[in-house]
């Protein structure tokens, strides 16, 4: 299989092309050179049609993003899934397509988002479902890795050490590994899937509880993480029925950052 990976320079574009190492794979990166990469602008239909019909490849993941910036968010998504024709596509879109409540939330309900970039992956989502009927939307949570390199991984070194912040104890996530993410995703470009599906991890936690398991691994002081309540915003994924498709098994965080 010929695989084109977009957002290759980042955690989740990284994971994936190691995860794939066993296909064709070529990465697709914006500003940061990855090396046997295609340089792109999602954000120019031109450019992307060029590069898809240069690569010529059987399957897309595409991961690529920017929280601030519509363009890429919502219109490079779309971009992607024009050109897509007759390639198997998997979109990475988030949890926060939805708004904060007390229970999760499944596939079948529509999305309704609180925040400019929820909006944005909302709006994707509606263009490639319109687009691309036979594509997989596959939506995560915050993810972590095993190297640092994560942003909660960051985040938890820079407060450890003093910088000026705080983790919320009320804004609560279902995390996963990147490599259980990269995993699930590869498989659900060969499986007999589309439309909505949800890759989340199965025990939702709190920003806070999150970065307290990450300093325990990393032999810091959890204790030393400074907290604060935070605005309420509690939005977990359902990723039960995704699981039942998938070998590959999503790991709680208790288990994944245990030492």
């Amino acid at each position: 299989m010929r695989l084109l990976v977009t957002g290759a320079a980042g955690l989740l574009g990284r994971e994936l092309l190691r995860a794939a190492a066993q296909h064709d794979v070529v990465p697709a990166y914006h500003s940061q050179p990855v090396q046997g990469g295609v340089q792109f602008d999602v954000r120019r239909p031109d450019q992307v049609r060029d590069v898809i019909r240069e690569v010529a490849p059987d399957a897309i993941v595409h991961a690529a993003y920017k929280q601030d910036d519509w363009a890429t968010t919502a219109t490079g998504a779309a971009n992607v899934a024009l050109a897509a024709e007759g390639v198997r596509l998997v979109f990475v879109s988030t949890d926060v397509v939805f708004g904060p409540r007390g229970t999760p939330w499944n596939e079948s309900e529509p999305p309704c988002p609180t925040t400019p970039y929820g909006a944005a992956k909302a709006a994707a989502e509606t263009a490639i479902r319109a687009l691309r009927p036979d594509a997989v939307i596959a939506r995560t949570s915050l993810i972590v890795g095993s190297d640092g390199a994560s942003e909660e991984e960051r985040r938890v070194r820079r407060l450890a050490a003093g910088e000026p912040g705080a983790f919320y104890r009320a804004n609560i996530r279902c995390p996963i590994h990147v490599t259980d993410l990269a995993s699930a995703l590869l498989e659900l470009l060969l499986l007999d899937v589309a439309g909505i599906t949800h890759v989340a991890g199965p025990e939702p936690l709190s920003r806070h509880e999150l970065g307290r398991l990450i300093a325990a691994r990393d032999n810091l002081d959890p204790d030393a993480l400074p907290s604060e309540p935070g605005t309420p915003s509690d939005i977990r994924l359902d990723s039960s029925r995704t699981q039942d498709l998938l070998r590959t098994r999503l790991r709680a965080p208790s288990e994944f950052l245990s030492r």
